[in-house]
C-alpha cells in the first residue's frame, strides 16, 4: 500500500517528483493559479477551491460537504500504486486535514487519536482545518473522535510554510 505526501504549493513540484506521486489533491483559494506538475494527468488532479477558514464568512468559500464528497470520491478512486500528493498554500491546514481524512477513509481501522499523534510527530506545524475535519467526522460516522483527536494535538508550531511529510495509511502497533 502506498502513502500520502503533504506539501505546500511552493514545494508541490519537487514533492511530486521526489516521491513519484501520480495523483494530486489541491485545496486552495479558488482563484489561485496552480500549475499542475507535468507528470500528473489532468484527470488525476483534484482541485478543491476553498479558503482556509473554520466557519462560514461572507465573501469567502468555507470547506463544505461538496468539497468533502469530491475528496472522498477521489481517494476512493486512487489506485494506491504510487503516492498521492496533497497540498494547500502552506501545507499546514487544509492539506493536513485532507490527508488525515483520506487516511481514515481509506483505512477505517485507524485509530483517530493515534493517527493525529502521528500527524503531529511528522508535521510539527500541522494545524488541520477544524471545519473540514468536523465535516468528515460526521460523514464517516466517527462519533466526534476525529474532531477530539485533532483538538487534542492542538495548534501546530508557528511556521510560514510546512515541511513536506509522509502520512502513512497504516500505523505500527
Amino acid at each position: 500500500m502506498s502513502y500520502l505526501v503533504v506539501s505546500s504549493l511552493a514545494d508541490l513540484h519537487a514533492t511530486v517528483a521526489s516521491h513519484g506521486a501520480a495523483d494530486v489533491v489541491t485545496l486552495i483559494n479558488a482563484d489561485t493559479v496552480v500549475e499542475r506538475p507535468s507528470s500528473i494527468a489532468p484527470e488525476r488532479h483534484l482541485f478543491l477551491g476553498m479558503n482556509d477558514i473554520a466557519a462560514p464568512a461572507e465573501g469567502l468559500t468555507h470547506p463544505a460537504a461538496h468539497h468533502l464528497d469530491r475528496l472522498l470520491e477521489f481517494g476512493r478512486l486512487w489506485n494506491r500504486e504510487k503516492p498521492l500528493a496533497v497540498h494547500c498554500w502552506a501545507g499546514i491546514s487544509r492539506s493536513t486535514a485532507a490527508a488525515y481524512i483520506l487516511a481514515i477513509a481509506i483505512n477505517p481501522e485507524l485509530d483517530e487519536a493515534a493517527l493525529a499523534r502521528e500527524l503531529r510527530r511528522r508535521a510539527p506545524s500541522a494545524t488541520p482545518n477544524p471545519l473540514l475535519v468536523a465535516l468528515a467526522d460526521d460523514k464517516l460516522g466517527r462519533g466526534g473522535r476525529m474532531v477530539r483527536a485533532i483538538a487534542d494535538i492542538g495548534r501546530g508550531a508557528d511556521a510560514f510554510s510546512g515541511t513536506p511529510f509522509i502520512l502513512p495509511l497504516t500505523l505500527e502497533r
